[in-house]
């Protein structure tokens, strides 16, 4: 039975885009299709390109993009990294984009497969990897690396204060055989700080997928290639969950303001509300910052402005 994640503040992307039924967008993670699926629906003679590099999601996503009825529209699905956005603009010779979206968060496909190891409500492999072709896995990390490489990563990756202390506890009980293994171990390593509102394992977890996946290194990539790609007029959505994603996200939007090559139009972050987090949990860290390109003409009134 196919799996499909509840999209995250799915009415404020689409009223964000501004979806013309003739325009290009361009869906970087496209998961199974959540955002896309309402995307397509809003196109009559347009065209929508979805990447993802987990190839189930994909084979999920053109199943439910194919059950829409059919119109002169096109839909590109491609499995691919969102940092290779510029790449696959160019492979497919797509004209400048009127719109595109990148939600940064984990689907319900990966986290609630527990094969897939990315979650420590049940027990699973150290995996992690969103492409089942990348090289490095959790496991690695955790049962190979130094005790010094392990707490950088959990305090740079995900600001795990207890840093230290978890590493080396992981450390002495090497060999660490699952995710509930490792969740334990994380626990029992951490000062009691009270009540908490996260589970204890909760960065580690964070900084591992990071760490396997090469988000940070992605997201980069993916901002630095995805202005050139959009039209004047066209938007870039983002949808990030953590303060490392948020933070290079604002500050690539405020040096591309700067520059007079774009506008910030969400001065604060757009976050979900209390009815949409009680329906969906994982929503409740989503923060969406969305930017615009600026025409010539634009650039110059909006620098008169300033």
């Amino acid at each position: 039975m196919a799996v499909w994640h509840t999209p995250v503040l799915l009415a404020e992307v689409v009223e964000a885009l501004r979806i013309r039924p003739e325009g290009t967008y361009l869906d970087a993670t496209l998961g199974t299709a959540g955002h896309a699926v309402e995307i397509a629906r809003r196109l009559t003679t347009g065209r929508l390109v979805g990447l993802d590099r987990d190839p189930q999601a994909i084979a999920i996503a053109r199943d439910r993009l194919g059950e829409l009825e059919p119109r002169e529209r096109r839909v590109n699905l491609v499995q691919a990294d969102f940092s290779r956005i510029g790449e696959v603009a160019a492979e497919l010779n797509l004209p400048p984009l009127d719109g595109v979206l990148a939600d940064l968060g984990v689907s319900s496909l990966e986290l609630d497969t527990p094969e897939r190891g990315f979650a420590f409500r049940f027990p699973g492999p150290l995996d992690m990897r969103m492409s089942p072709d990348a090289a490095l896995t959790a496991d690695e990390i955790v049962n190979r690396w130094p005790e010094r490489e392990l707490a950088d990563l959990l305090y740079r990756k995900a600001e795990e204060h207890d840093s230290r202390r978890i590493a080396r506890a992981i450390v002495r009980s090497r060999p660490i055989r699952d995710t509930q293994h490792l969740a334990t171990v994380v626990a029992g390593a951490q000062k009691a700080r009270g009540r908490q509102k996260l589970h204890p394992a909760t960065k580690t977890f964070l900084a591992l997928r990071i760490a396997v996946n090469r988000e940070e290194e992605e997201l980069e990539q993916f901002l630095s290639w995805a202005p050139a790609t959009l039209s004047p007029g066209g938007r870039c959505v983002v949808i990030s969950y953590h303060s490392l994603e948020d933070r290079l996200v604002k500050h690539t939007f405020q040096r591309l303001a700067r520059q007079g090559e774009f506008r910030v139009l969400t001065k604060k972050v757009i976050a979900p509300g209390a009815q949409e987090i009680e329906s969906n949990p994982r929503a409740r860290s989503a923060k969406m910052r969305v930017a615009e390109k600026l025409s010539q003409s634009s650039a110059i009134a909006e620098e008169a402005r300033s």
